[in-house]
């Protein structure tokens, strides 16, 4: 596909994604996404979205546990 902002060529590759569910956040490894090599845009298909949310809502394993700031300008 295309990019809608550069129109560069995308490209599917595996990258990390920050997914909010029900008021958590989420660190996501592993998720194929369409990456554009010109400016870095990423897309991720509904169907790989809804993957991550059933996934999540499930009982799942737990990598790594790590502290997250949140901060307001």
């Amino acid at each position: 596909m295309n990019c809608e902002f550069c129109d560069g060529k995308t490209i599917i590759k595996k990258v990390k994604k920050q997914h909010w569910l029900n008021g958590k956040l989420f660190i996501v490894e592993n998720i194929e996404a369409e990456v554009c090599p010109e400016c870095g845009e990423r897309y991720f298909h509904a169907s790989v979205l809804d993957d991550i949310d059933r996934f999540l809502s499930a009982d799942h394993a737990v990598k790594e546990r790590m502290d997250v700031e949140l901060v307001s300008l």
